[in-house]
C-alpha cells in the first residue's frame, strides 16, 4: 500500500509536466510554420505579381498610368523683398516709387545715402512712421544711418548686402530680393507680379549675365582703383592706382546688369557665404569698376548649385547707347511703346514727376491722384485706404504680358541655353 500511495504522489506532477512539454512543442512549431510561411512568401515576393496563386487576372503598367493624378495643389502666393534706394533730391522719386510698389503681403526696405541732405532722410522716415497703412502692416523699414554709395565703386554691392541682411533679419517669410532706385518704375501691378510667379520655382534667379566681357576687359577688370566712398563721409570720384593687374584664373568673371532679382536661398549664400566664395569676390570687387554689374553674377555662375537657376535677365526695359555709357537714357513720353511692348515688370530710368509716370499710372498701373496701385487687398471707404485681403488677387492685362516673358525666359533657361556662358 505504500508503494502504491507514494505512485500516486508522483503521478499527478508527472501529467502536468508532460501536457506543459507538450504545449511548449506545439507553440514552438507553429511559430516555426508562421516564420516558415512568412519567408517563403518574402522570396516569391521578388517576382512579378502575375506569378502569385491568388492572383485574379494580369496587372498591366498602363492600368497604373492611366489612373487620374491627384488633383495639383493651389500654387501659393509669393512674396518679394524690395530695396529702394536714392540720393540727393529723390525724395518725392522714392516716394511715389514706394506707392506704386507697395502691396501688404511684401517687405520693403527704403535708403536715401549719405550724399542726400539730413532733411530729407528725416522727412522720408516721418513719412514712413506716420503712413497709416505701414504702419498698421509694419512692412516697410528706413535704414536710418545712412551709408555712402557710388556706382562706380563696391559701396552700392555694400549697400544692397547690408539691405538683404536687415530683410532676411526682418522676415522668414519672402521668396524674391528685388533691388530699385528711386529712379525705376513697375510697369505691372504688384498683383500682376505676385500672380505670374505664383507657380514659379522659388530657387530661380532673374540676373542678366555673360562671360564675354568685351571691352569690359581692359577697362574695367583689369585696372586697379579706389573707391573714397569707402572711408569718406563726403561723395567723390574713385581714383586710379598702378599697376593694373591681371584677369583672375581662381574663378570666372561675369558682367552684367545691376537690377536683379534674385531667391532667397541665393541671398542667404550672399550674406552667410558658407564657402567663403562670396567674401572672396566681394574683396576681389573692392577694386573693380563698377562692381554692381559684375560681383552678383560672378557669385551666381561660379557656384554649379546657383548657376542651374540663372535665368538671363534682369526683368527691366533700359534703353542703352551702343555700347554703353556709365548710365542709360532717361525715358519719356516717345519710349511709351518700346516700354509696354518690352513687357518687363519695370523700366528706368525717369525724371521726377515726367508725364510718362502718369501715362504709366493711368494705363497700366490704374493708380490715382498719388495713391497705392489698387489690388485685390484694397479696402475701405476711399480706395487702398485700408488693408483687406492681402491674399485676394485682382491680376490684370500686365499679367498676361508678363506671364508670356516669363515664360519665354524660364523654357530657354531650362534648357540650359544662354546660363552662365
Amino acid at each position: 500500500m505504500g508503494s502504491l500511495n507514494m505512485e500516486k504522489k508522483w503521478l499527478f506532477p508527472l501529467i502536468i509536466s508532460s501536457l506543459i512539454c507538450i504545449f511548449l512543442l506545439a507553440t514552438t512549431f507553429n511559430m516555426g510554420l508562421v516564420f516558415s510561411l512568412h519567408t517563403i512568401n518574402s522570396i516569391f515576393s521578388i517576382f512579378p505579381s502575375h506569378l502569385a496563386t491568388n492572383q485574379k487576372g494580369p496587372v498591366f503598367a498602363e492600368s497604373r498610368v492611366s489612373q487620374s493624378p491627384p488633383p495639383p495643389t493651389s500654387p501659393t502666393i509669393p512674396r518679394f523683398a524690395y530695396l529702394v534706394s536714392g540720393s540727393k533730391g529723390d525724395l518725392e522719386k522714392l516716394w511715389r516709387t514706394l506707392h506704386a510698389l507697395y502691396h501688404p503681403r511684401n517687405q520693403y526696405i527704403v535708403h536715401l545715402d549719405l550724399e542726400a541732405p539730413a532733411e530729407e532722410r528725416l522727412e522720408l522716415a516721418s513719412r514712413v512712421e506716420k503712413e497709416p497703412i505701414f504702419a498698421k502692416v509694419g512692412n516697410v523699414y528706413m535704414i536710418t544711418k545712412a551709408n555712402m554709395v557710388t556706382y562706380r565703386g563696391p559701396t552700392m554691392v555694400a549697400n544692397t548686402l547690408h539691405a538683404c541682411a536687415i530683410l532676411l533679419k526682418r522676415s522668414k517669410d519672402w521668396d524674391w530680393f528685388i533691388n530699385l532706385s528711386a529712379s525705376d518704375y513697375p510697369l505691372v501691378t504688384q498683383d500682376d507680379l505676385l500672380y505670374t510667379f505664383s507657380p514659379l520655382d522659388r530657387n530661380l534667379n532673374f540676373i542678366e549675365h555673360t562671360s564675354q566681357l568685351g571691352w569690359k576687359e581692359d577697362k574695367r577688370a583689369m585696372p586697379l582703383m579706389i573707391d573714397p566712398g569707402l572711408y569718406s563721409s563726403t561723395k567723390s570720384d574713385i581714383f586710379w592706382v598702378n599697376p593694373g593687374r591681371t584677369l583672375p584664373t581662381a574663378f570666372k568673371l561675369f558682367t552684367g546688369s545691376a537690377w536683379m532679382v534674385l531667391s532667397r536661398s541665393f541671398v542667404e549664400y550672399c550674406v552667410w557665404g558658407w564657402d567663403n566664395l562670396p567674401r572672396t569676390l566681394l574683396m576681389y570687387y573692392t577694386n573693380f569698376v563698377s562692381s554692381p554689374e559684375g560681383y552678383f553674377q560672378t557669385v551666381i555662375c561660379n557656384v554649379p548649385e546657383f548657376a542651374k537657376t540663372a535665368v538671363n535677365h534682369d526683368l527691366h526695359y533700359i534703353s542703352w547707347d551702343n555700347p554703353p555709357k556709365q548710365h542709360p537714357h532717361t525715358l519719356s513720353l516717345i519710349d511709351t511703346d518700346k516700354i509696354i511692348g518690352s513687357s518687363a515688370p519695370f523700366a528706368r530710368k525717369f525724371k521726377q514727376d515726367d508725364p510718362v509716370l502718369d501715362k504709366i499710372d493711368k494705363d497700366l498701373l490704374r493708380r490715382k491722384n498719388g495713391s497705392f496701385t489698387p489690388g485685390g487687398w484694397c479696402s475701405g471707404s476711399s480706395k487702398c485706404s485700408k488693408v483687406g485681403n492681402p491674399n485676394k488677387l485682382k491680376p490684370g492685362p500686365g499679367a498676361q504680358r508678363l506671364r508670356r516673358l516669363i515664360a519665354r525666359l524660364v523654357l530657354t533657361a531650362n534648357m540650359g541655353q544662354n546660363q552662365c556662358k
